[in-house]
């Protein structure tokens, strides 16, 4: 997924913090970029729903067609169907890698896949959209743990927020999915009800 505008400013225009510098920046500018970023307009329907789908894709950091085949997918569970979604997406292996502590962004976790740092099982897999499954495990292949971004990682700056559907070893950078997350569980700022309204709308 291309990001045009810079995260600081997409940022901004959402409402959500998506990297550390966004969040510093917001604190300052609690409010949407631009000359017209202070007015607060009235939005129609259509336009919450919208941004609501918007957040939801930046957070994740995927394209229109990710999102639909993983609504597709969440439609068909017997689960209600945000509930289901997020908990698809959630199981995204870049989205695991940030929650273990991996990696400081959705971008840098991004990045690490699709460079074939990361393996499931013991085997290097460099596709940030393979869905784990519970009671798969991921880990940074040995020869990257000695890389900077790694060793920074097995220090445990990044896992201040580990959630209880994984296990995490963070000094060997190795995580386990224990099971499927729950919706109270998964740290996404959106209304996911919203966003299956804007698609059945």
């Amino acid at each position: 997924m291309k990001i045009a505008k810079s995260k600081v400013r997409l940022s901004r225009a959402l409402g959500i913090a998506l990297t550390p510098k966004a969040a510093r920046l917001m604190e300052r500018r609690p409010y949407g970029p631009g000359q017209h970023g202070r007015a607060r307009k009235k939005a129609s329907d259509y336009q919450v729903r919208l941004r609501e789908k918007q957040r939801l894709r930046a957070q994740y950091h995927i394209s229109e067609t990710q999102l639909r085949l993983a609504l597709a997918r969440a439609a068909k569970s017997r689960a209600r169907t945000g509930e289901a979604l997020l908990a698809d997406l959630e199981r995204r292996l870049d989205v695991l890698v940030l929650r273990a502590g991996f990696a400081r962004t959705i971008y840098q976790a991004r990045q690490a896949v699709s460079h074939g740092h990361v393996t499931v099982n013991g085997r290097r897999v460099d596709r940030p959209s393979y869905r784990v499954a519970p009671g798969e495990v991921i880990e940074i292949a040995e020869r990257s743990k000695s890389k900077p971004p790694f060793v920074i990682a097995a220090t445990g700056e990044h896992a201040a927020r580990v959630p209880p559907y994984l296990e995490v070893d963070t000094a060997n950078l190795r995580a386990r999915l224990t099971r499927v997350p729950r919706r109270a569980e998964i740290p996404v700022i959106c209304d996911e009800q919203l966003v299956v309204e804007f698609y059945t709308r």
